[in-house]
């Protein structure tokens, strides 16, 4: 069974940066592409940024130049680095994977999610 875990998330005063992290267990015979999703109160989940198993990436106007996504093959590890926060971005962050499972199907998994509250 294929499992996400994040960390990373904490409380940090806007301005500040975090790093996100997410650890991929399981078999997988390809890795489509993951992403940062996140969740503010009241709001819908919404995408933050992705990275195809190419490598390129895709970014919500809202953190563009400010975060950057990229991966670790050796740890089955994808991170969200984000930088110059705003209490904005304060949400729960979600990683999610799209893969090709052993059984040749193209199938998807979310992670528990990653607080990040940033405080003006």
């Amino acid at each position: 069974q294929v499992q996400l875990v994040e960390s990373g998330g904490d409380l940090v005063q806007a301005g500040g940066s975090l790093r996100l992290s997410c650890v991929v267990s399981g078999s997988i015979l390809r890795f489509n592409t993951m992403g940062w999703y996140r969740q503010a109160p009241g709001s819908q989940r919404a995408l933050v940024a992705t990275i195809t198993g190419g490598g390129t990436t895709n970014y919500a106007d809202s953190v563009e130049g400010r975060f950057t996504i990229s991966r670790d093959n050796a740890k089955n590890t994808v991170f969200l680095q984000m930088n110059s926060l705003k209490p904005e971005d304060t949400a729960v962050y979600y990683c999610n994977l799209n893969y090709l499972g052993t059984r040749l199907r193209n199938l998807e998994v979310w992670g528990q999610g990653t607080l990040v509250t940033v405080s003006s």
